[in-house]
């Protein structure tokens, strides 16, 4: 997984307290180590996390270090984004896409 500045990494063990309880909405990239466009999408993160970071928590999850919060969540496609915002998912993004179009998609969540 490429770290990301601005960006922690989230796991199963600590995706409660990290994501579900987090006073601001949450941003989270279902990531993997052999996701070409997973990486791709790291420096649009790292801008997003530094552009962001005052009203928008953004965090990355390794779906093979963290099957269980994957499969809860039925992330089948990598990238998967999730914005969560008050312990629920409320919307959801396949695919990698630049910065402009990813800020587009979540005015509405910001």
């Amino acid at each position: 997984m490429t770290k990301v500045a601005g960006v922690d990494e989230v796991t199963d063990a600590d995706f409660a307290s990290e994501v579900l309880a987090a006073d601001l909405p949450v941003l989270v990239e279902f990531t993997a180590d052999w996701c070409p466009p997973c990486r791709q999408m790291a420096p649009v993160l790292g801008a997003l996390a530094a552009e962001e970071g005052e009203r928008l928590k953004v965090v990355q999850l390794n779906v093979d270090r963290s099957p269980g919060t994957t499969n809860h969540y039925k992330v089948l496609s990598m990238p998967t984004f999730m914005v969560f915002r008050a312990g629920e998912p409320v919307k959801a993004m396949v695919g990698a896409r630049p910065k402009r179009r990813l800020l587009e998609e979540l005015s509405d969540v910001l």
